[in-house]
């Protein structure tokens, strides 16, 4: 009990207050009597000491008086105390050499670390407040170093602007001088002295000689010169008179002192910088609002912009004077807005609208209109049309004519053709010593293939493999397209085939010379005669019968001959005189593009003209892109390819259609510009297409309505572009006039998860050449119920789609003949009408089977046979010879010596 009355005075004596002020009622000292009472019972008794009122009040360093004047004891007889020393706690004293209590030390530690933090705020804050000045200090001088660069530009403008305009007052005074010249003086000049004043001073020429000072008001000083060095007028807008006021002397007036107009006029205050924050932003600080600087400086591109105008004004003026009409050439596009229609004729904005309405148009100035009404406004302003188009960003992409002096001998390109299976890529690989027909499925070539072969002398030659089979009809045309000359293979066994008469086609539309090689003469039997005639039949002449086609016999299994097949070659490139210029921007043809899981869209191209780099900006038909790596038919990497060099490229943003052109640009925005109006003319391509394919909406809805809306639709995913368009080409020669083969979508690469989804919101096959299914994809096909068909062999793709084609056409009813019957005699029965008394001459007559009346070789009805009886019983068929008797259905107009025609209808399937 006695403890927790200790720690409560404790903690009611201790404080934070100065000592330095005397409060009465307040503790100065204590201590503590014991007081024992009987029965074991005590008392703590407290003793304080009570401060005395001062007779003053107590300044912040006023001490309390120390002694009995302190103040006296409570208690009666209590021990007096003085005022507390060191070790006092808070101004509140103790007993001399009393220690502290627990609470009490506990007290003073908090109170003391509450100091201490409180001292170390301070001193964070002190720091931060320095810190803060160091960086506004820093700020400011960046803020002063910034409108100092800003001044000194906008000071080099001024001067080049004042230099300008100099150059430009100096050519008017030279201009006005000539005209002066050259017109004849008034009366009025002719006859005034010698001495008289002269005309007015061009702007900034000085005076003569000998010429009188500009005038002064009395009492006014003459102007101060200009100091060496001074900085120019500034540069405004009030044209000729502002300068002439600028440079008029100053005058004084009436109320003015003289000072005043000696001393110079002060500096104008500064503007806002030209080109600045402010003149950004659009605000302005407090000073400029005070002092009246809240007008935003005009950019110099705005003065130049309207003097431009200026100029071209005074202009129009002078030639309207004159009587001289402005004919201006007018640039106009396929869509222009009225206002740059104005702009482009330098006329007002209101008059064409003005003659819009005269001829109908309602437009507004923002508002755009088709280059057939812009070119009638123009002409009826009397101005010259111009027309250009959206494929004006093609000119200049190709087509660039070489000098003679910078053309050299390039090596030629030779195309491969013949029917499938003639041997012409073992012929090829017989030339390179490699073996790629035994890579390509099923032994026939399905892609085109570009390789450059190095013959015994040296000399360099391209070879173009192409397909032979029917479905690569579009290969063999970009093939011919892009050579110099064309080896026909033909097998000697075999002779001329389908294949082999369009490969003579294709040669003769390229115009490109045949060198025919004969192949598989090492094989017993062969004709060379017969390949020779059927060669004729087609215009294709032998040397051996007179003509100027080269006939090289050779045997690719053997390698029989193929030394004179490449001097032939090469003999032909020597008539050609084949040159290209090595050294300008590379153009070239695509002769094969794909879609490669590692490296992205890969496209085989052909160099035809220049040299293709690493690095080169590159358009390919509608994709553009940058050449990253080019590698040779032998997988080599290449920094350059020179003219006949057939290389792959990697780096464009899609997959090019074969046969396409490539071209170098300059830069990536022309390669976006062409690539963009490219595929947007295939967008719009496409969808003309589609929409003509699929008629009006009227057409669809009848053709559903008479069950004839059947379809097969197909995905088509590939391994290179020239098989997938092969396939659609294919695909689509099924089509029948009941079901049509649909290709919805036909691409190169993998197929993935939207093919799927494609297929299965279409009712569709996927047709997979050469290309395997994403995991992702399998899954999907799988749970969704769509059919993949993996292929490798064209043929087969044809095939297995006809089938599905056979199976959506509807089954045909078919005739077929049973025999012929003779009517002999007529018996005519009340309850079954007329029975005809027959004999079977020829087949059988069954029952149920139709009948035609044929009478004097006319049908006269055709129906169904009733009933059959022989000898009263009914009998399911009568054979030849025998005699029946029949009844026809509903008929009954039958004659001795007509004739009955039996058949039955049976249903097949369509073909």
């Amino acid at each position: 009990m006695s403890d927790q009355n200790e720690q409560d005075a404790a903690k009611s004596r201790l404080s934070l207050r100065p000592g330095g002020r005397l409060e009465l009622g307040k503790t100065e000292a204590a201590g503590t009597v014991r007081q024992s009472f009987s029965h074991g019972r005590g008392k703590t008794v407290q003793v304080e000491v009570v401060k005395k009122r001062a007779g003053g009040p107590a300044g912040p360093g006023a001490k309390p008086a120390a002694g009995p004047q302190a103040g006296g004891p409570r208690m009666a007889g209590g021990p007096q105390r003085g005022a507390s020393g060191p070790g006092t706690r808070g101004g509140s004293g103790s007993a001399p050499g009393r220690p502290l209590n627990q609470a009490e030390q506990a007290t003073r530690l908090r109170v003391l670390e509450e100091h201490r933090r409180a001292e170390a705020q301070r001193q964070r804050e002190e720091r931060e407040r320095q810190a803060l000045m160091v960086r506004s200090a820093a700020e400011e001088a960046a803020r002063k170093a910034e409108e100092e660069r800003r001044a000194a530009e906008e000071a080099a403008a001024r001067a080049e602007e004042e230099a300008r305009q100099k150059i430009e007052d100096e050519a008017r005074r030279k201009a006005e001088e000539e005209a002066r010249k050259l017109a004849p003086p008034p009366a009025a000049a002719r006859q005034a002295p010698s001495g008289a004043a002269p005309g007015p001073r061009p702007m900034g020429a000085r005076p003569a000689a000998g010429t009188a000072a500009p005038l002064r008001r009395p009492g006014a000083a003459a102007a101060p010169a200009a100091a060496p060095g001074a900085a120019p007028p500034r540069l405004t807008l009030r044209g000729r008179e502002g300068e002439e006021e600028e440079r008029r002397s100053p005058v004084r007036r009436p109320g003015m002192p003289a000072a005043a107009a000696k001393k110079p006029a002060a500096a104008p205050a500064k503007k806002p910088v030209i080109g600045g924050d402010r003149r950004r932003d659009g605000r302005i600080d407090v000073a400029a609002a005070i002092e009246g600087e809240d007008e935003r400086s005009r950019s110099m591109a705005s003065v130049r912009r309207a003097r431009e105008r200026e100029r071209r004004q005074q202009e129009l003026q002078r030639l309207r004077s004159d009587g001289v009409k402005v004919v201006r050439d007018v640039v106009v596009p396929e869509a222009i807005t009225v206002q740059e229609l104005a702009n482009r004729m330098a006329a007002r904005g209101g008059e064409v609208v003005k003659a819009l309405f005269r001829m109908g148009v309602m437009a507004t100035l923002t508002q755009t209109i088709d280059a057939d009404t812009a070119e009638l406004v123009v002409n009826e302003f009397g101005h010259r049309v111009k027309r250009v188009s959206e494929s004006d960003v093609e000119l200049g992409l190709e087509g660039m004519v070489d000098a003679e002096a910078d053309l050299v001998t390039r090596p030629p390109v030779v195309t491969i053709m013949g029917h499938v299976d003639h041997g012409k890529t073992s012929l090829l690989d017989a030339l390179r010593k490699t073996d790629v027909a035994a890579r390509e499925a099923g032994g026939i070539t399905q892609h085109i293939g570009a390789y450059q072969v190095t013959v015994a002398g040296g000399q360099k030659v391209t070879f173009i493999d192409t397909p032979g089979h029917a479905a690569f009809t579009a290969m063999r045309a970009r093939g011919a397209s892009v050579t110099d000359m064309v080896v026909l293979v033909v097998a000697a066994d075999d002779g001329v085939m389908p294949q082999t008469i369009e490969a003579i086609h294709h040669a003769k539309a390229a115009n490109a010379p045949m060198i025919v090689a004969v192949n598989k003469i090492d094989k017993p039997g062969v004709n060379l005669d017969r390949v020779r005639n059927e060669l004729l039949q087609h215009e294709v002449v032998v040397e051996s019968l007179g003509g100027d086609t080269q006939e090289i016999q050779v045997s690719a299994l053997k390698g029989t001959n193929l030394d004179k097949l490449l001097e032939a070659i090469l003999l032909q490139a020597e008539v050609l005189d084949l040159k290209a210029n090595p050294d300008r921007a590379a153009e070239g043809t695509v002769i094969e593009s794909k879609l490669d899981k590692g490296r992205g869209p890969v496209a085989t191209v052909l160099v035809q003209k220049g040299t293709l780099r690493q690095g080169d900006m590159v358009v390919a038909g509608a994709e553009w892109g940058r050449v990253r790596a080019m590698l040779d038919d032998k997988g080599r990497q290449l920094k350059e390819a020179g003219p006949s060099l057939p290389v792959e490229i990697l780096g464009l943003s899609g997959v090019p259609s074969a046969g396409e052109p490539l071209a170098v640009v300059e830069n990536e925005g022309r390669a976006r510009e062409i690539s963009e109006f490219r595929q947007r003319k295939l967008r719009e391509k496409q969808a003309a297409a589609a929409g003509a394919a699929r008629g009006t909406l009227a057409d669809m809805m009848a053709r559903v309505a008479a069950g004839q809306q059947k379809e097969v639709a197909v995905v088509v995913k590939a391994d290179v572009q020239g098989s997938a368009e092969a396939l659609g080409v294919t695909l689509n020669k099924l089509s029948r006039d009941e079901v049509k083969v649909r290709v919805l979508h036909s691409a190169v690469g993998q197929i993935t998860e939207s093919d799927i989804q494609l297929a299965k919101a279409s009712n569709a096959i996927v047709v997979a050449f050469n290309v395997r299914a994403t995991a992702q994809a399998r899954e999907l096909a799988q749970r969704d119920g769509v059919d993949i068909r993996y292929y490798s062999i064209i043929y087969e793709v044809a095939d297995d789609v006809e089938q599905l084609v056979r199976g959506k056409l509807a089954p045909i009813q078919r005739e077929k003949f049973l025999g012929y019957a003779q009517i002999l005699e007529v018996f005519e029965v009340k309850r079954l009408g007329n029975i005809a008394g027959c004999r079977v001459t020829e087949g059988v007559v069954r029952r149920g089977c139709g009948v035609r009346l044929l009478r004097d070789g006319i049908v006269i009805h055709q129906g169904e046979l009733a009933t059959l009886r022989r000898f009263k019983d009914d009998v399911k068929e009568v054979t030849n010879g025998y005699e029946c008797g029949m009844s026809f259905a509903n008929y009954d107009d039958i004659k001795i010596g007509d004739q009955i025609e039996c058949y039955e209808t049976e249903t097949v399937a369509a073909t």
